[in-house]
């Protein structure tokens, strides 16, 4: 559990710089509370965020754009307006089909995204 001090906080997005995390993908961490962090990523077209795992929970939306994604033993094209949930450890990747931004909820929070 984090040892931040959680307040109430009103973030405006130009406020948060992006960081980039591959060749092409970038994110920025739109905000954070105790239990959960809400991240905004970008991805480049053609550009691929590699297969990883990690212990939090995570549920994301797709705002715009399309792309290819491995989650587990399936692989589905997405555009703006679908969705996924990632349970803890299981093996996920993303290939941008189109340049895209998607929305990405963790809990607990992801600590070493947060500033």
């Amino acid at each position: 559990m984090t040892t931040r001090t959680i307040k109430p906080n009103l973030q405006t997005h130009d406020d948060v710089p992006p960081i980039e995390m591959f060749e092409g993908v970038s994110r920025r961490t739109l905000n954070a509370g105790e239990r959960t962090s809400i991240h905004e990523i970008q991805i480049a077209e053609g550009c691929v965020v590699p297969m990883h795992t990690h212990p939090h929970e995570q549920i994301g939306y797709l705002v715009s754009g399309r792309v290819k994604f491995e989650l587990g033993d399936e692989t589905k094209e997405l555009s703006a307006g679908d969705s996924w949930i990632i349970p803890s450890e299981v093996p996920h990747e993303v290939t941008a089909l189109e340049d895209a931004v998607a929305l990405d909820i963790f809990s607990p929070a992801r600590e070493e995204y947060i500033p």
